[in-house]
């Protein structure tokens, strides 16, 4: 067994940003890294709906600023904001009960959702859980990906897949995706499918093509 490195990781400041942006001393690193990730993974339970790709974190002194990726913004935003307050008091009420600080929050989406590897796992984590056949599940968001111009993919499940008594591993694959190559945009994410028999883990690699500086 090699050593695996994460695909996102590993181009973190060659070809991919950050997704928290702040600076914070010794003692308040560990607590606004904390709170990011509980910010996080609170937001993508809330909005399962929405098909969440990635939250952006801005941090100043008194200002906390979230930018959240959806394929689905209508979902977030409701009727005339009304969505956006709501969610807006939730966070504030959630993590910065008698903190006084300033909470914007904005909603972008996600204009290829699927060349985006975090919405295709959770459709296809979705479907599961509906107790689609795998394979079909798989093969069906490969094409997608694929017609969406992406240059290759990889689609792999493990778990009990059908209920079976022994957990497995499936992978299906078209394309190139070249990990070792810092100039390929290899986007991956990996998803938990929540079902009768356990969960089912789901993780996703799409190559969307070379990034060449200026």
């Amino acid at each position: 067994m090699g050593t695996k490195v994460h695909p996102n990781v590993f181009r973190l400041g060659v070809i991919r940003p950050w997704d928290g942006v702040w600076f914070a001393s010794k003692k308040g690193f560990k607590t606004s890294l904390k709170e990011d990730i509980e910010i996080r993974d609170f937001l993508r339970k809330l909005l399962k709906e929405a098909l969440v790709d990635r939250i952006e974190i801005e941090r100043s002194r008194q200002e906390i600023r979230l930018t959240i990726h959806s394929a689905k913004p209508g979902v977030i935003i409701g009727r005339g904001g009304a969505g956006i307050d709501e969610l807006t008091q939730k966070l504030k009420k959630q993590f910065f009960r008698g903190r006084r600080v300033k909470m914007s929050l904005n909603v972008k989406e996600v204009q290829k959702p699927s060349l985006s590897s975090q919405v295709i796992a959770q459709q296809i984590a979705a479907d599961i859980e509906k107790r689609m056949p795998f394979r079909r599940v798989m093969k069906m968001a490969i094409e997608r990906s694929l017609k969406a111009g992406a240059l290759g993919v990889k689609v792999t499940i493990s778990g009990r897949l059908n209920g079976s008594d022994i957990a497995r591993r499936e992978t299906i694959a078209q394309g190139k995706i070249p990990l070792h190559n810092l100039r390929s945009d290899i986007d991956f994410a990996s998803v938990a499918a929540r079902t009768i028999w356990g969960a089912i883990g789901v993780k996703v690699w799409i190559n969307r093509g070379e990034v060449f500086g200026e």
